[in-house]
């Protein structure tokens, strides 16, 4: 009986009602559990630990876009990611409209294929820009002809094979293309019901903004899931970091261009003179004929130089190492 009430305390509730002090609102039972709704017909196999780290390695990806397609369209390339989710593939395939364009990717050595969607807009400026026009989409969709095609599949390699350094933190890939559709159906190589990861691009040349959609089946990253989170990824980078960045300071170092040359001699004149030279007269300077030269690197005088020529060109031949830099 200890949970029945005194007449007392109900009047005091009753009391406290009336006066404003409680309200009804606070009996309520707020423990209840919210529940969530469960597809089991779509499972949950992405988690977004696993679409953001996708959406980091497309992020380099971007950039190396970005970087590499302007030597090809000669235009402005910026690539940004919009977008990660995961959806069925028949939801994907059954957006598409003919005529669609889209990449079949060899994954090796991961089990199965990817799939790589360019936009019509985007697809018609790169062929507009690399038969030598200014970039232009066209008004109204059409089918692509056997040479643009032939056309695209060139820009498609460069970017399925720009796939593999993003993937080097996850795993070593070997990214190949296999062949172009142009028919959504004939590109049924995933199951409908195959759960996958669609990575939204957002690629923007010159004035031409266009999407590019990846598609990750489950099926083929299943064996690399677990290295599909931010702190596997971010501590490999610094492993990698650590093993290999005198090497890459060096590399870039060997291959920076330095300025060097070879001073004949010198010689003082006075202004008047200076002023008075013409063509054919001679200047005298303080070597002789059969002096070394000196060799300058940068603004270091650094070697000692006999003149010569090679293949009809002036050359020197080092002598002797006048300084050594540490």
């Amino acid at each position: 009986m200890g949970d029945t009430l005194s007449q007392e305390e109900i009047d005091n509730l009753l009391k406290a009602f009336n006066d404003g002090d409680l309200n009804a609102d606070d009996f309520n039972d707020n423990k209840e559990k919210q529940v969530k709704n469960y597809d089991f017909a779509r499972p949950t196999k992405f988690s977004k630990e696993h679409l953001r780290t996708l959406e980091i390695i497309f992020e380099h990806y971007g950039r190396l876009l970005s970087t590499n397609l302007p030597a090809y369209l000669r235009k402005a390339v910026q690539v940004e990611v919009v977008n990660s989710e995961s959806v069925i593939y028949s939801e994907f395939s059954n957006a598409l409209s003919n005529p669609v364009l889209l990449g079949v990717i060899n994954m090796d050595p991961l089990d199965g294929s990817a799939v790589m969607e360019i936009s019509g807009n985007l697809a018609f400026c790169i062929i507009d820009r690399l038969l030598g026009g200014e970039g232009e989409p066209l008004d109204k969709m059409r089918e692509y002809s056997e040479i643009e095609l032939v056309i695209l599949e060139r820009i498609f390699t460069i970017c399925v094979n720009l796939l593999r350094e993003p993937w080097q933190n996850v795993v070593s890939i070997t990214p190949r293309l296999e062949r172009i559709e142009t028919n959504s159906q004939f590109a049924q190589i995933i199951s409908p019901s195959e759960t996958i990861a669609i990575v939204t691009i957002n690629v923007k040349i010159g004035d031409v903004e266009g999407l590019m959609n990846v598609c990750l089946p489950f099926g083929v990253l299943e064996s690399v899931m677990d290295k599909l989170n931010t702190k596997y990824w971010f501590s490999t980078m610094q492993e990698k970091d650590n093993k290999s960045y005198n090497e890459a300071i060096e590399s870039l170092i060997s291959k920076a261009q330095i300025p060097v040359k070879a001073v004949l001699g010198k010689s003082s004149i006075s202004v008047n003179d200076f002023l008075q030279l013409h063509i054919g007269d001679v200047i005298k300077l303080d070597r002789s004929v059969d002096d070394e030269l000196d060799v300058y690197v940068g603004n270091i005088k650094k070697f000692a130089a006999m003149p010569g020529s090679t293949n009809d060109n002036y050359a020197v031949r080092i002598t002797q190492i006048l300084k050594e830099e540490e």
